[in-house]
């Protein structure tokens, strides 16, 4: 029997897929499988990838002939898994020697859904220390609790997948798979979909995932169309949530959320081409205009005066546009 599924996609990170893949070999066991999922690289990530295959105890290799980005990959992985639970890690981030058996012995002792776990982030040479936003550790709590308050960094914010470990049942019941075809924040439906369904889920003070951060590759790193993902994403986040019996309660923080987020992207507008600068207003102005006012309204006048007055000027130049037409 599979005790543990490990999902892994790669796409063209033949520079770091080693670290990656010796990693997962300080981490195998003979009840893990490691689920690696070539989403048509055109490097030399393939014949890793075949290596791996060989030497790696549990590997299964899945290859696209079509590149499908990070979502579409991570549900090939799911639809392949035979594990009792669950895990993720991305192509060029590594673990710590034995943390998978660290993570499933705390997720079978509390025998809950789902647990998320702290980080290591890597830049350069930088170390930092990413905690989950929640300050219960090692005890069941209620998922739905922990999306709440609106006004601060909660569970539903900590969106990374590959920082925890999920139980079967959840695949079963549908929760697991991620938002087809979304190239940047696919986390972001999939953790809030999780909490609003889960039944409970944990913290667990357990440092093992080294996530590296300003790959040249990585989609955070490239101002493209693709970035505008996010809009779609959040777009599925506040449709889901305005259906939920708590939606008068939950529907503040998922607005506010969106909110920060596409603040956060015209705040950086420069780094994208000058035609997608133009698209991500537009549609940053119509994914306001689609909002429930009157807790946009709330939301706006909660933020600081820089996020706040950077949306309200896209509204306006949105609502010029369409006196002018």
């Amino acid at each position: 029997m599979v005790k543990l599924s490990v999902i892994v996609p790669f796409f063209n990170v033949q520079t770091y897929a080693p670290d990656t893949l010796r990693s997962l070999r300080a981490n195998a066991r003979a009840d893990f499988e490691f689920i690696l999922v070539d989403d048509c690289s055109s490097d030399g990530t393939p014949e890793l990838l075949r290596q791996a295959e060989r030497e790696l105890p549990g590997a299964v290799l899945v290859r696209h002939e079509k590149n499908g980005g990070l979502a579409t990959a991570r549900n090939t992985g799911l639809d392949a898994a035979r594990g009792e639970y669950l895990t993720f890690l991305d192509g060029d981030d590594w673990l710590a020697p034995g943390y998978f058996s660290q993570l499933l012995a705390f997720i079978e002792a509390l025998g809950v859904d789902f647990v998320r776990a702290d980080h290591v982030q890597c830049s350069g040479r930088a170390r930092s220390v990413h905690r989950v936003p929640h300050g219960r550790r090692g005890v069941v709590l209620d998922p739905r609790d922990a999306i709440l308050p609106a006004d601060r960094s909660t569970s539903v914010d900590y969106a990374y997948a590959w920082a925890g470990m999920y139980h079967r049942r959840l695949l079963d019941d549908g929760l697991l798979h991620f938002q087809h075809g979304l190239r940047t924040a696919e986390d972001r439906p999939w953790i809030w979909r999780l909490h609003r369904e889960a039944r409970t889920f944990a913290v667990a003070g357990l440092l093992g995932v080294f996530y590296r951060r300003g790959v040249a590759s990585s989609l955070t790193q490239i101002g493209d169309v693709r970035q505008l993902d996010f809009i779609h994403a959040f777009d599925r986040v506040i449709e889901e949530t305005a259906r939920d019996a708590d939606a008068d309660r939950l529907l503040p923080k998922a607005v506010r959320t969106y909110c920060a987020i596409i603040s956060h992207q015209l705040g950086t507008i420069e780094r994208f081409e000058p035609a997608v600068a133009r698209t991500l207003r537009s549609m940053s102005a119509a994914a306001m205009k689609r909002m429930p006012q009157d807790i946009l309204k709330d939301a706006l006048n909660s933020m600081d005066y820089e996020r706040a007055a950077r949306l309200r000027r896209v509204r306006r130049r949105a609502a010029v546009s369409e006196v002018s037409a």
